[in-house]
């Protein structure tokens, strides 16, 4: 007995200010997610947009690339070192 969603990969989710999100199961829907947020945040100076759009979407493209994950990994223990007092 197989159920169709037992072999697909746990759904994976973001942590933003403590708060959870689920993202799609679709990886090409995940990075077009990302590309487009990026894109958009760039576009920041408009009405609506916002340059807030640039970060979150490399977060989303942080779970799919390597060279992001690094840069992301880095920016966390820089700021935790940054936090703690002394």
């Amino acid at each position: 007995m197989t159920a169709a969603g037992e072999n697909q990969a746990p759904a994976r989710k973001i942590a933003v200010f403590g708060r959870e999100f689920t993202m799609p199961r679709s990886r090409v829907l995940r990075i077009a997610i990302g590309v487009v947020l990026v894109f958009f945040g760039i576009l920041g100076f408009l009405p609506i947009l916002g340059f807030w759009m640039i970060p979150l979407g490399l977060l989303v493209l942080s779970y799919e690339f390597a060279a992001v994950r690094r840069q992301r990994r880095r920016f966390v223990v820089w700021w935790e070192r940054r936090r703690r007092p002394g």
